[in-house]
């Protein structure tokens, strides 16, 4: 669970709330003050549909996968991956390379899975890379794609809010012409200010946030596939599965890697 993340949205929240409220003078009468449906219609209902228009399907129909990688804060491990790729050179060194097949197949990691088979199927050193390498490359261009996403709602939401504000002012501004258009100036104004209102909590509390946060997970799924690349080359060339253990283990914090120094924490029979 990604703890950071809720607590930001909901402290945002209530901190929003208190000040809708009036704060420390809190009257919740005022809250009526901040709905708006001539708003609500510009700013969010522009921002999907001009978001929907930008982005391809393929990505929009991705939105509940991106959610659930925002709020799995576990989702990639290092370490788990350095001590597969560490036993997977131990049966290596001892069996041959061949005798990983039955690794590939119990593997639930997809790139692990295919980088094993890369191995298996006797693929010179530079294929290996190459091809791991281009895979992670392309991964990276659809995470992109899906912060990018995110990115354009955050930056249309507050321009709608702007357009919302000229519809407001527009309105109030016709309204001074007319001789019964006095009572509709306090309506006409509230829909100019609360629009951007709305554009700003959008772009800052909800897809600001998606955004760094898929890039950031981005970044640690990056991490584990370049371990797995450094492991699998590691293991073809006949490295000690100890020293490789040790250069892999580089690509971690000191914190990561535990109080053992990433040390296995039972000895091994």
């Amino acid at each position: 669970m990604n703890i950071t993340y809720i607590i930001g949205v909901v402290l945002s929240t209530v901190f929003i709330f208190l000040g809708m409220l009036g704060f420390p003078a809190i009257s919740v009468d005022k809250l009526k003050n901040f709905w708006d449906g001539p708003s609500v219609m510009i700013v969010v209902g522009c921002t999907f549909a001009i978001v929907a228009a930008s982005i391809p399907a393929s990505t929009l129909k991705s939105i509940p996968k991106h959610f659930k990688i925002v709020m799995n804060t576990k989702l990639f491990n290092p370490m788990a991956f350095i001590d597969q790729l560490t036993e997977l050179a131990n049966k290596a060194r001892k069996d041959g390379l061949l005798s990983l097949e039955a690794s590939a197949a119990e593997a639930s990691d997809p790139f692990m899975k295919s980088a094993i088979m890369l191995l298996v199927d006797g693929s010179d050193a530079d294929r290996v890379r190459t091809v791991l390498e281009t895979d992670i490359e392309n991964m990276t261009a659809r995470h992109e794609a899906g912060a990018a996403l995110y990115e354009k709602a955050s930056a249309v939401a507050p321009a709608f809010g702007m357009v919302g504000t000229l519809c407001g002012l527009v309105n109030m501004c016709k309204g001074l012409n007319m001789s019964d258009g006095s009572s509709s100036l306090g309506d006409d104004m509230g829909t100019a200010l609360i629009t951007t209102f709305y554009g700003c909590i959008l772009a800052h509390m909800i897809f600001g946030p998606l955004a760094s946060h898929l890039r950031a997970q981005d970044e640690k799924e990056v991490i584990c596939k370049q371990i797995i690349v450094e492991g699998i080359c590691g293991i073809q060339a006949g490295e000690n599965p100890k020293f490789l253990r040790e250069r892999l283990l580089t690509f971690v914090s000191q914190k990561e890697r535990g109080g053992d120094g990433g040390k296995k924490g039972k000895k091994e029979k």
